[in-house]
């Protein structure tokens, strides 16, 4: 039997699998993901919010920090948890169990 899927709340802690390394590409202009068979480029919201994914914010506390610098995006919180549901679906997350 397999471990049951991790639920994504507001009090989630996510962090970046340990199979992708997340960096600024000069010659992309762009955040990437890097892993072993190659190489993800992220827009400017995404970059911005897998560089929070640090194992120490919840989501709550990520949609927050984000929302304090961008205060210009309205559609920010519910832009920010489909994205972290799709990286999570696409495993550039991990959710370790509380």
């Amino acid at each position: 039997m397999s471990a049951p899927e991790p639920i994504i709340s507001p009090d989630t802690v996510p962090r970046l699998s340990p199979m992708f390394r997340l960096q600024w590409e000069e010659a992309q202009g762009c955040h990437v993901l890097l892993y072993p068979e190659g190489m993800v480029k992220l827009n400017g919201p995404a970059g911005e919010i897998l560089k929070c994914c640090d194992g120490v914010r919840s989501i709550a506390q990520i949609i927050h920090d984000l929302s304090v610098r961008f205060p210009a995006a309205p559609t920010l919180p519910d832009d920010c948890r489909q994205f972290l549901k799709t990286a999570h679906d696409n495993q550039w997350l991990r959710i370790d169990p509380a």
